[in-house]
Parts: C-alpha cells; sequence; structure tokens
C-alpha cells in the first residue's frame, strides 16, 4: 500500500472515531506538555539566576552585616541585625581577604527625596568611587563621584533612571540638577544605565549614591555600614576566600569558639547552585509527571486501537480475501496508531512553544526555546504510538477470514 493511501485510511478512521481518537490523544499531549514544559522552564529560570547574578558583578562575593535567607527560588532575602559591622571590618576585609580586584563598603536606607516639585522615597546607598567596577555598573550620563569627592564628604550623587524620570521627567534633565533630603541639597552629577532587579529583587534603577562618607555624617549621622562587597579574580578559590573573611570578621567581632557569625557572607555562585538544587527537584517531579501522562496515553491509544480492530473485522477480512498481505495490515495499524499519538505531541510541543512565548513576554523572562528537546519529545511520542498499536496491529493481521465470514453471517 502506497503512503498517501495509508494516510487516508487512517484519517478517515480517526474522524470517524473522533471523540476516542481526542481522549487517547490527550494523554501524550500532557505528556509531552509536562516534558517540554518543565525542561523549558527551568532552563529559563537557570538563564535568569546566571542573568541575575551577572548583574552583581563579575566573581562577586560579599561580607554582610545581616542574616541571609535564601528562598526556595534561589533569591536572596537579607535581614539586618544589630549595627556593629564597622568600616574598619570593611578596609579589613579587602584587604584580608585573597585574590580581591577591588571592593567597597556600603550603607543604605530608604530617604524622601525630592526634586523639581516631585517626591520620591528611593533607597540611597553611600559606597566607594569603586561601586560601579565591583558591581559591574555603568554611568549612562555624567559621572560617578571621586576619592576627592569620597575625602571631602561632597554633596554630590549619582541616581538610577527610574528616579531621574519620576524627579525630573527624563534622565537628560535630571544631570546637574539639585534634589534635597531632608533639605539638605546634593547636586546630581551621574545617572546609571538601566540595570533592572538583582537578586533580593530590588529595582537598581531606583537606587540614589553618594559618596559614603558623605552618606554617614551629613545623610544618616551614623558610624556603621551595612556590609562590604568584593570583585574577586576568575581564578579565586572560593573556599580560601570564604574561610579569610569569616577568620578576620570573627577576629574582630570578637566571637568565641561555638559562638553564631553575627554576620553572613554571599557568593553569587551560591545563588545559581541554590536555584539549580530547586530547579532539578521541579524538574524530576515535571519527569514523573510526564511519564504518568505518557503510559496514560499509551494506554488510551492500545485500548482504542483494539475496539478499532475489532469493529473493523470485516474490512480487515475484506482487505485479506483481495490479496492484502499481513504486513500490509501491520504497517496500516502502525501507521494509525503513530499517528493519534505523533498529533498529540505535535500538539503538546505547540503548546509549550506558546506557554514559553507568554511567559517570556509577560514575566520579562529570557525566551529559551530548545529544538533538540522539542523534536525528541515529538520523536518519544511516534515511537509510543507505534509501541500501543503493535498488539491491535498483530491482532488485525492475524484475523482469518473465514471466522470473519461465519460471524458476519
Amino acid at each position: 500500500m502506497t503512503l498517501p493511501l495509508n494516510l487516508s485510511i487512517a484519517m478517515s478512521s480517526l474522524a470517524t472515531h473522533r471523540v476516542r481518537a481526542i481522549l487517547a490523544m490527550l494523554g501524550v499531549f500532557l505528556g509531552a506538555l509536562a516534558f517540554t514544559g518543565v525542561q523549558h522552564v527551568s532552563k529559563i529560570m537557570v538563564k535568569k539566576a546566571v542573568l541575575e547574578t551577572e548583574k552583581l558583578g563579575p566573581n562577586f562575593f560579599a561580607v554582610m552585616a545581616g542574616q541571609i535567607r535564601f528562598r526556595r527560588s534561589g533569591s536572596v532575602s537579607v535581614r539586618t541585625s544589630k549595627a556593629n559591622f564597622r568600616l574598619g571590618d570593611a578596609r579589613a576585609v579587602i584587604d584580608g581577604v585573597p585574590s580581591v580586584l577591588a571592593g567597597t563598603p556600603y550603607a543604605n536606607t530608604s530617604f524622601l527625596v525630592k526634586g523639581d516639585g516631585n517626591a520620591v522615597t528611593a533607597p540611597v546607598f553611600g559606597t566607594w568611587p569603586t561601586w560601579p567596577e565591583v558591581r559591574s555598573l555603568k554611568v549612562g550620563i555624567g559621572r560617578y563621584f571621586t576619592w576627592k569627592e569620597e575625602r571631602e564628604r561632597a554633596m554630590v550623587c549619582a541616581v538610577g533612571v527610574t528616579v531621574a524620570e519620576r524627579l525630573f521627567g527624563s534622565p537628560q534633565k535630571a544631570l546637574g540638577k539639585t534634589v534635597l533630603i531632608y533639605r539638605a541639597p546634593y547636586k546630581i552629577i551621574g545617572i546609571m544605565e538601566p540595570k533592572g532587579r538583582d537578586l533580593v529583587g530590588d529595582n537598581q534603577d531606583e537606587f540614589m549614591f553618594m559618596p559614603l562618607s558623605t552618606f554617614l555624617r551629613r545623610a544618616s549621622n551614623q558610624n556603621f555600614v551595612s556590609g562590604v562587597f568584593l570583585r574577586l579574580a576568575k581564578e579565586a578559590d572560593l573556599g580560601l576566600v570564604e574561610d579569610a573573611a569569616r577568620s578576620i570578621m570573627r577576629k574582630r567581632h570578637k566571637l568565641r569558639p561555638g559562638d553564631p557569625d553575627d554576620f553572613s557572607l554571599l557568593a553569587a555562585r551560591d545563588t545559581i547552585k541554590l536555584q539549580r538544587q530547586a530547579l532539578d527537584l521541579m524538574s524530576t517531579l515535571g519527569l514523573i509527571t510526564s511519564v504518568v501522562s505518557f503510559a496514560v496515553g499509551g494506554m488510551g491509544i492500545l485500548s482504542i486501537m483494539i475496539l478499532v480492530v475489532r469493529s473493523r473485522r470485516v474490512e480487515i477480512g475484506i482487505r485479506r480475501a483481495v490479496g492484502g498481505k499481513r504486513g500490509d495490515i501491520i504497517r496500516q495499524f502502525l501507521f494509525e496508531s503513530g499517528l493519534m499519538a505523533g498529533f498529540g505531541g505535535f500538539f503538546g510541543v505547540l503548546a509549550t512553544v506558546a506557554l514559553v512565548v507568554i511567559l517570556s513576554k509577560t514575566l520579562d523572562l529570557p525566551l529559551i526555546i530548545d529544538p533538540a528537546n522539542l523534536a525528541l519529545t515529538l520523536v518519544g511520542a511516534c515511537l509510543l504510538g507505534l509501541a500501543a498499536g503493535a498488539y491491535p496491529a498483530w491482532q488485525a493481521a492475524h484475523i482469518e477470514i473465514l471466522d470473519v465470514l461465519k460471524s458476519d453471517g
């Protein structure tokens, strides 16, 4: 039999038993959707974690005055502790930790910032001039403050694009203007390039930056910092870095053996590792779900094909009587079962692509479509259909002509 004739007969059979065929396809559809969907979502979330980590800066490492907790999604929450992290602690970490290329202590809090008749509550950071280098940030318009301005406690600042737009309408209009914090004027000397959200979930485009000395003495009047950020060399041994930082901090804070740390260590690579672990669990659950769905779909196709063989006994007998070979009968029914599963797999793959595109557009996630994964799923669905149709096809090929004529009579 020719391929067009096989296709015509198969499509006619599916159309005749369309309800049963759709129910059988549904299991394969759900299996394909579960398998490809979970795999794609996992890859997208890992990619997102990598992109968010890159926002922190290359080979980022932090020692923070607070308790860090990792959510199941891999994101980070920080709960501040008592104000016992001094500027001297930050300098000791920068000088004493191996493989440090650059570092900056920082302090931050939220202030009501006013400008041009508008007001916005913004997280304000006091930093050293090395902040852009450590955090992989760039100034889009203007400049960042200098070491001279840090020493002089200059009343200058750089702001995120969102702050500039909310206060002055556009970044270009904001440059050179003055903003007020508690009636104290700060001149805007730079507008940062857009950066988006970090691992904590804060929008970095809503931040405002000023010299650390200015922040500590003029803006907040405090003698402690929030922590220190480091940029490490690519070949840095993270274990040695963590040991050195912990040793320095425990010694400076006079912690005895057995006392818990009153600070936290954070490496960007840790966040990716934790998020991968959470996604691995999700992938495993998705794989189990897809296997169950595929199994249900296979059983559905098997059941329907057995019913189809029984309902077409006369047709099969006539085809055998006019010279049809058993091999032709087997190929015909295998073609039908494979086509049924193929349709289910195809629509499952198509639904995955649509889902990935929608999630990417609505949730601002990276768009990842893996053709190899989709093709593998589609081939697997077709093979499942062939396996499910093997026994019914064998039954059909071994129907005896005389038995059919006797039962029909």
